[in-house]
């Protein structure tokens, strides 16, 4: 699996971005798929996660009720709508894809990574 994030950019505190993930593979449909997020000198993060239908979903406690994870298996694609962005959602933003039956929230239970997208985020 060969996986695609972009949709990162700058945007004012209260604003909206939304990312998008485009995987390549035909198993892409089977597996969860997770947004994770690194700032500068700070570990990767879980940010929200997904199972493979879409019928599950996960976030961290500070997204909760700002961000929404989606994901279209016919288009191979996984979005996250990030809403009412702070300062404190500036990072690099990843997308992940865990062979697993379940959503993890850890990064060491993820097999492939995309490259990340800048998401800046200003006060």
């Amino acid at each position: 699996v060969q996986l695609q994030a972009s949709g990162g950019g700058l945007v004012q505190a209260g604003g909206s971005l939304r990312l998008s993930c485009a995987a390549s593979g035909r198993s892409f449909s089977r597996y969860p798929v997770g947004w994770f997020r690194q700032a500068p000198g700070q570990e990767r993060e879980f940010v929200a996660g997904i199972n493979w239908s879409g019928g599950s979903t996960s976030y961290r406690d500070s997204v909760k009720g700002r961000f929404t994870i989606s994901r279209d298996n016919a288009k191979n694609a996984v979005y996250l709508q990030m809403n009412s962005l702070r300062p404190e959602d500036t990072a690099v933003y990843y997308c992940a894809v865990a062979v697993r039956t379940w959503v993890p929230t850890t990064t060491s239970s993820y097999d492939y990574w995309g490259q990340g997208t800048q998401v800046t985020v200003s006060s």
